[in-house]
Order: C-alpha cells, then structure tokens, then sequence
C-alpha cells in the first residue's frame, strides 16, 4: 500500500501531467486520485480506531474481573460450603485422621488394605516398589 506523502507525489504528478496534454481527463482521473487518497485516509483512521477500542475493551475486561472477583466474594451459598470446608479441615487436624470415623471405618480400610497386599504381593503399599532388571544371558548359535 502506498503511504500518503507517495500518494501526494503521484497525484500532483498526473495533476501536472494531465492538465498540459489532455484538459477534458483530467478532471476525471484527478477526483479518481483523490478518492484513493480519501480511501486511504480513511483505512488509516480505522486502523487507529480499532487500536483504541481494542485498548479500551482490554483495560473495561480488567476492570469488570475485579469487579466480579468481588462480587463472588459476597456469594451466601460460596461463603456457606468454603465455611464447611474450612470447619471440616480444623475437625481433621484435631483428631488427626477422617472426621467422625468409628470403629467400622476402622475396619474397612485394615480389610481392603489386606486385600490389596494380596492381590500385589504384599509389601508396603505406601512406598513404590523396587525394580531389579537382569540383562539376559545370549548364547551364541554354533554354525
């Protein structure tokens, strides 16, 4: 795309040009030069534009995230399961285990434990097993 100042040139060029040998054209392609100028100006105008709106619809987004940030903060029902949680974990550390876990509970986890020490091998399931690998032994072949 040409800039504006080539643009110029080239229309006081064909101006110059187009009133000495042929007066009756000129007229024509002169508007038709200014109307590419005008054209031009005008997408430079939109480019501007459009940086602008994109600036203020970035700096409206940031804004309207605090905005709503805030606004979840005052949410009844958030603030009744986060108090839940945060009551729930208190309760654990205090007893040190599950909350209100009995003697079944208890049960349950020592049987499903032994299980799967049987369906594995035993061992301690809470550490990663150690793995032993042996190259294999290649005979040659006799010929």
């Amino acid at each position: 795309m040409r800039s504006a100042a080539q643009t110029r040139r080239l229309s006081d060029v064909l101006e110059r040009h187009t009133t000495s040998h042929n007066p009756p054209h000129s007229d024509i392609l002169l508007k038709s030069v200014k109307s590419k100028m005008a054209l031009h100006r005008l997408i430079q105008l939109s480019s501007m534009l459009r940086s602008s709106v994109s600036l203020t619809l970035r700096r409206n987004i940031g804004l309207s995230a605090v905005v709503f940030n805030r606004a979840k903060d005052l949410d009844p029902i958030q603030k009744l399961f986060l108090d839940k949680i945060r009551s729930y974990k208190t309760k654990s550390r205090a007893s040190g285990g599950v909350v209100d876990g009995d003697a079944s509970y208890d049960k349950n986890v020592s049987d499903e434990i032994l299980k799967l020490q049987r369906l594995y091998g035993g061992g301690d399931l809470d550490k990663f097993p150690e793995l032993k690998f042996t190259d294999p032994t290649h005979d040659e072949v006799a010929k």
